[in-house]
């Protein structure tokens, strides 16, 4: 069993402030920091973390070796990682205020250049025991879809950032598909229906998340645990690595939701995205004490 992810890999450029600006406003911060990010990544680094075995699927500039290292030192195959001479690597600028809460822009540099040979030879080896990651960050995201699909593999596909028409596109391929709340609203809204898939995984902050078997109409909710947030990015990104993680180390629904609960309630008080993912010892510590 193996997690296959055809992910973003970012920088982050983050900067805190008090709060956010408003539309034409100017705010000053009080710090300026950089690290690991893109909602690819994340997934990938929350993945090991919690003890899957990870493999990699993008690109990324010539240079910023400490990028890729630091995927390594995750526990993250990088085999599949593409250095593409003359692209930037994709880059992210955050605003996080004191409450936590953020604002994001991304370029998406390297991320959008990925070639369709490179990808199907990276995901020639997947199987049905495995599980492909897919988010709205790169390109050639239905050619992976498909491939994985046809292959038996579990596919997650992480809407974000939403767009309702690359989603038609992947949906024919999508196990499960991952929304926060107000883009699961957006997406009912453009279709008129429920998605065409056959399971959906909404987060919904502090309110926790939910599993919808839309073939069987039934709902799993898992309550959000009672944190201090300090930063809120790639929180989303760690609910979503860590369910991925535990479905494919066996676990049920209910125990999935409730790891990837716990994962991304350590991560939010912590600053970061992909620096900031828990391991499955602070996981298992931090279930332990809320029984």
């Amino acid at each position: 069993m193996a997690i296959w992810n055809l992910g973003s890999i970012n920088i982050d450029h983050v900067y805190r402030m008090a709060r956010l600006p408003a539309p034409g406003e100017t705010v000053n911060a009080a710090s300026l920091s950089h690290g690991l990010g893109g909602k690819g990544a994340n997934q990938s680094a929350a993945a090991a973390r919690a003890g899957a075995t990870v493999r990699h699927v993008g690109a990324m500039g010539a240079g910023d070796d400490w990028v890729i290292e630091r995927l390594a030192a995750a526990g993250i195959d990088c085999t599949h990682v593409a250095r593409l001479a003359g692209h930037a690597i994709g880059h992210a600028l955050i605003l996080v205020d004191d409450a936590g809460e953020n604002a994001i822009v991304v370029h998406p540099g390297a991320n959008r250049a990925l070639s369709a040979d490179a990808v199907g030879a990276a995901l020639a080896r997947i199987g049905p025991a495995d599980t492909l990651l897919i988010q709205n960050e790169t390109n050639l995201q239905v050619q992976a879809a498909a491939e994985g699909r046809a292959a038996g593999a579990r596919v997650i596909y992480s809407a974000a950032p939403f767009e309702v028409e690359p989603l038609r596109a992947v949906m024919p391929h999508v196990s499960i598909l991952a929304l926060n709340e107000p883009e699961a609203a957006a997406l009912e809204q453009a279709l008129g229906a429920p998605p065409p898939v056959p399971a959906m995984l909404v987060t919904r902050g502090a309110r926790g998340a939910e599993y919808r078997d839309l073939l069987a109409g039934t709902v799993t909710h898992q309550p959000a645990f009672p944190v201090r947030a300090v930063d809120s990015t790639g929180a989303g990104d760690c609910f979503a690595g860590w369910f991925a993680a535990a479905l494919d180390a066996g676990n049920d629904v209910p125990q999935a939701m409730r790891r990837a609960a716990a994962a991304a309630a350590i991560q939010v008080t912590r600053p970061g995205a992909g620096d900031a993912m828990p391991d499955r010892a602070e996981v298992e510590a931090f279930l332990s004490r809320h029984p």
